[in-house]
């Protein structure tokens, strides 16, 4: 007797299985014909996926689009006066509120991870008390990672170390920082050294904002990788962004990867965003910032497509919809040919799972009963059609439900036509 049954789902692999769940465990992936269960939810010909993983994203600052004012230059810089300037005048009540509305947001589209930088460089760390406050409200259905990020400078803002040490203490998850934003390169790599050896000291995970600029010379990863290696943080340790090394030389990136890869460093480039702040400078050929996604995976880099923002200082639109991220993702690195669309796919599950660490992930006996039923027949098609999340199971519960679209579309004076269902082998 099973709680609850999917029943004729079609998972990422091409596999057609039936999942059975008890509690809120997977307990059965196979074809269960006959058996019974409190309630069955019709998956014929639907994806069936693993929960929807974002990696990185601002939940202190999301929804707060237009207060005080908006990003007239739509630069990163202006981004972060703006944010000071926010700072100042919203509310404890007001952070949680709109983080709150967020999450809804995401667990209607399936994304039942996220991890959020929170910035903690505000004596009264009103948006660390806020976060943990929605980390506990949301537990029972998004698995909410916080990272301790100094916005201002760990070095360059007075207070920020002791507000980092402050947060951490408090039951922030992972060590954050921004090297790039530092006064001098020097200060940048002597941030990266200190934040590392704090995670190390803690046994915390590392997410650091890494060079998210267009400057080739900003090589604040080269540090990352050799801190991670030196302090032995293997696969505990993110760079986000890393923008810069679309602007770097061939020679430089060819000893830089492997490096990468030996420390087991995890990529998060953020498509939306860098393609909308980087290369803001240019006139043409104009640059759009995203790091070199196919370059890192084929030296065995994880690398997974993270949101970043949603209607906040920095970016005017969004939704939670990270097969959003992955469709933009698809188009900036180019990867077109039926396998790198399907790796994609995974960029936004797997893969981001890997780099958050998330235990019991997947679909799997004996994995959280977490996952979303989508109205496409693969990977390939749920990305053109950003489909419709029909279902989502959050720890063996059903949170969610939506309305199949109408697929069929009737053009005048011609047979009508189906908008989904056109797979790609």
């Amino acid at each position: 007797m099973f709680d609850l049954i999917v029943k004729g789902g079609v998972l990422p692999d091409g596999k057609r299985v039936d999942i059975g769940i008890v509690g809120n465990t997977i307990t059965a992936i196979d074809v269960l014909n006959g058996a019974e269960a409190g309630q069955t939810i019709d998956a014929t010909g639907d994806l069936v996926s693993p929960p929807f993983v974002d990696p990185h994203f601002h939940l202190d600052a999301t929804l707060s689009y237009g207060t005080p004012r908006i990003n007239a230059s739509g630069t990163l810089l202006e981004g972060i006066g703006l944010w000071g300037e926010l700072k100042e005048v919203m509310t404890q009540d007001d952070m949680v509120a709109r983080a709150l509305t967020y999450c809804d947001w995401a667990a209607s589209m399936g994304l039942l991870a996220i991890r959020s930088h929170v910035d903690v460089c505000d004596d009264r760390l009103l948006g660390v008390e806020a976060m943990l406050h929605v980390r506990d409200k949301v537990k029972d259905y998004i698995d909410l990672q916080l990272v301790a990020f100094p916005q201002d400078g760990f070095y360059r803002d007075p207070t920020a170390r002791n507000n980092t040490l402050r947060a951490l203490d408090m039951g922030v998850d992972i060590v954050g920082g921004i090297p790039h934003f530092e006064r001098t390169m020097t200060d940048g790599a002597a941030s990266v050294k200190e934040l590392c050896e704090i995670a190390a000291q803690r046994g915390l995970q590392v997410d650091m904002h890494c060079d998210e600029t267009d400057d080739p010379m900003s090589r604040h990863i080269e540090t990352l990788s050799y801190e991670t290696q030196r302090l032995g943080l293997h696969g505990r340790v993110a760079g986000s962004h890393l923008t810069s090394m679309h602007s770097m030389d061939n020679y430089y990136v060819s000893k830089l990867l492997p490096l990468m890869a030996e420390a087991q460093i995890n990529a998060i480039p953020n498509p939306l965003i860098n393609i909308v702040l980087q290369g803001r400078h240019d006139t043409y050929p104009k640059r759009r910032g995203l790091t070199r996604v196919k370059e890192m995976q084929a030296h065995g880099i994880n690398v997974g497509w993270g949101q970043d923002c949603v209607l906040d200082p920095w970016y005017s639109l969004g939704t939670a919809d990270m097969l959003d991220v992955a469709f933009m993702g698809l188009h900036v690195a180019q990867m077109t040919s039926p396998p790198e669309m399907r790796t994609c796919f995974d960029m936004v599950t797997t893969h981001n799972a890997k780099t958050m660490n998330l235990p019991e992930y997947g679909l799997t006996v004996g994995a959280k009963a977490s996952l979303v039923v989508l109205d496409a027949g693969d990977p390939i098609e749920a990305l053109r059609l950003r489909a419709t999340r029909l279902f989502v199971i959050a720890n063996g519960k059903l949170i969610s439900q939506t309305p199949r679209a109408d697929a069929k579309v009737t053009l005048a004076g011609r047979p009508p036509i189906v908008r989904r269902r056109h797979q790609i082998d």
